[in-house]
């Protein structure tokens, strides 16, 4: 590795002072090894994070010292006792709850509904209840209205609604898998100060997550997993991110820059005063108009909800009522169905790769098939031919390093980032013109989102024009030919990313900045 490795952190801890003591855990699957001999100690009244590749058995170990499956081998310890989890009922007796990455909530039942729901037995549903989550809301500076139904609240609201959740059952631990992956930095920072009200009353928190940033800057302890083994736990305070990363994956990491110039001078997506309604008749986007060369990727930066998602819908024909002319390689787009605009050589990489890119319950070979279920290698005839789609995903499965111990196996039992790099490959074999990436590394780790730039770059290497949508700067600088800022639906500056940092971009994309 490139640079010295941080001290791990002594292993001297005073047993009483360790909320969860994990030793020896280990978890086998049908063909993969999920974790093997992990031992972690989490101190009371401090935030842990625990980080690793997708793939490396964060996810298992946190379900097993969440009682959602049990360990092959190895002791779980709360609070100096040895206990057996057979399921979160028994976990959340024993003071430990999670919060998962995707809500567990009833957008039509209101905060208080949403709490008590399953935990009736504790506080009731009338007033004791009413006075017990104002009195958690309160201590823990959550900010929470208890009749507020959960349909409207934002997704800071919602997070801090299943915090509320597992505090109302009395937990001591709290376990939060990806828990900033969908938030914006203001949300972030008032998430970080929850968490360290809660840490200053002496409960712990599990941190799982793949911004190092993040986790450098909230957490008191780090431990690296690295393909299902504990490899080391460090001290926050002498790490860089680069040294974390590079223990994640065990070798030096390149960067997001592409280096030379592949642009040519064909343009091979030209998207003249594409304009698009709300249903209300407000302009979600308004006379946007830009070119992408053969070779060349355009960067779109700007906040969540400034017209990104639409513009990507508006080209990929999924949302109607739009103006405007959307032209690729000469043939005009604008009159056709999502499916004809695919077909004509179109590739997509959705933002949200659950609901939008993948059959979670479907094996991997009918995900390959998804888009694309006209053309060889997936259909023969008219029909699906399976043998040919499960070579072919074999051959996505190797190439793209997606760890899957094979073709159907579920898209659900895949990690995150394993998920994320079958979708890559899917889009990249039916041979686009145009690869559209929205948020293409979103909850992935350092490893798979190194995975993902370097098919980026080869794409741009083989003359493919990439629209990138990402909410992470450094990626779109390094990635970039060209950047465009949106706001309110608008490009308000366009910049040459060779001579840019992220502050004047962050200060263009709110409007401060001068070049906007």
């Amino acid at each position: 590795m490139s640079s010295s490795a941080p001290a791990p952190v002594s292993d001297s801890t005073d047993p009483a002072a360790v909320a969860v003591r994990l030793r020896g855990i280990g978890k086998r699957f049908p063909g993969v090894i999920a974790n093997d001999d992990i031992n972690i100690d989490v101190r009371r009244g401090t935030i842990h994070a625990v980080v690793g590749e997708n793939g490396a058995g964060k996810s298992t170990l946190m379900k097993i010292l969440y009682g959602v499956q049990r360990p092959d081998a190895g002791t779980i310890e709360i609070n100096g006792e040895v206990v057996s989890l057979g399921s979160p009922a028994d976990a959340i007796k024993a003071g430990v709850g999670m919060v998962f990455q995707h809500f567990m909530l009833a957008d039509n039942l209101t905060v208080l509904e949403n709490v008590v729901l399953g935990a009736e037995k504790q506080h009731g549903i009338g007033g004791a209840a009413r006075r017990e989550i104002a009195r958690i809301s309160e201590a823990y500076g959550l900010d929470i209205e208890p009749d507020r139904l959960v349909e409207d609240l934002g997704v800071g609201a919602r997070q801090r609604v299943e915090i509320l959740k597992v505090l109302f059952r009395g937990a001591r631990v709290l376990i939060l898998d990806e828990p900033t992956a969908v938030l914006v930095p203001q949300e972030v920072d008032e998430l970080f100060d929850n968490l360290r009200e809660l840490k200053s009353e002496g409960l712990s928190v599990i941190f799982i997550s793949h911004k190092l940033d993040e986790v450098l800057a909230v957490a008191d302890e780090i431990t690296v997993i690295r393909r299902g083994t504990t490899v080391r736990t460090v001290d926050p305070a002498g790490t860089t991110a680069r040294q974390l990363a590079e223990l994640m994956v065990g070798s030096e990491l390149p960067s997001p820059s592409t280096e030379t110039s592949t642009v040519t001078d064909e343009v091979l997506l030209s998207v003249q005063h594409l304009g698009l309604p709300s249903p209300e008749g407000r302009p979600l986007l308004e006379d946007i108009t830009f070119d992408i060369h053969r070779g060349e990727v355009l960067g779109i930066a700007g906040v969540e909800g400034n017209g990104q998602a639409e513009l990507v819908e508006a080209i990929m024909g999924m949302r109607s009522g739009a103006t405007g002319s959307i032209v690729l390689a000469d043939k005009d787009l604008s009159g056709l169905s999502t499916r004809e605009r695919r077909e004509s050589g179109v590739g997509y990489v959705p933002a949200d790769r659950q609901r939008h890119g993948l059959l979670l319950d479907s094996p991997l070979w009918e995900n390959r098939v998804l888009g694309h279920q006209n053309r060889p290698p997936s259909a023969r005839h008219g029909l699906i031919d399976k043998q040919a789609a499960r070579s072919d995903t074999e051959r996505i499965i190797a190439e793209y390093d997606v760890r899957t111990p094979g073709p159907d196996v579920l898209a659900r039992a895949l990690s995150g980032g394993n998920q994320q790099k079958l979708i890559v490959g899917r889009e990249m074999s039916g041979d686009p013109i145009l690869l559209i990436a929205a948020h293409p590394t979103r909850g992935v780790d350092v490893g798979a989102q190194a995975a993902i730039w370097t098919h980026i770059k080869n794409a741009r290497r083989r003359g493919l024009a990439v629209l990138l949508i990402s909410a992470d700067l450094d990626e779109l600088i390094g990635l970039s030919d060209r950047i465009e800022v949106i706001l309110r639906g608008r490009f308000v500056a366009t910049f040459d990313p060779h001579d840019l940092t992220p502050p004047r971009l962050g200060s263009a994309m709110t409007g401060a900045g001068e070049d906007a």
